[in-house]
């Protein structure tokens, strides 16, 4: 009789289980456990950590590239123009109007025009 109650305790222990979980996930979705505030905290710390991070590697970015961000000094120009120097050709007039820019700071460009169907 000991076996017989031992094969069958198996399959109790496992209804058992199964309600068990059961009943414990509606307990936990009717009443759900507050936020921990040590999350929260944790979530601003590496935040924190992660800017002073990026921080750090653009600074050491621009010391090391700051050649490529300063301006390159213009050349200076001689005094006495010399047998080396020409003068400039004069400009020539390409088209018969003059062109303006697409843009302008305090005006964006016109939308293109409407296709009309025949």
């Amino acid at each position: 009789m000991g076996d017989v109650l031992l094969a069958l305790s198996i399959p109790v222990l496992v209804f058992g289980g199964g309600i068990y979980a059961a009943c414990d996930c509606w307990w936990r979705r009717r009443h759900p456990a507050p936020p921990s505030p040590y999350t929260h905290r944790a979530a601003r710390l590496a935040e924190q950590e992660m800017l002073l991070l990026a921080e750090e590697i653009v600074n050491d970015a621009h010391a090391a590239l700051s050649s490529l961000y300063d301006a390159p000094a213009a050349p200076a120009a001689p005094a006495v123009p010399g047998p080396a120097d020409t003068p400039a050709a004069p400009p020539t007039k390409l088209s018969p109007r003059p062109s303006r820019p697409a843009s302008t700071p305090d005006r964006a460009p016109s939308p293109p025009a409407a296709v009309q169907k025949p």
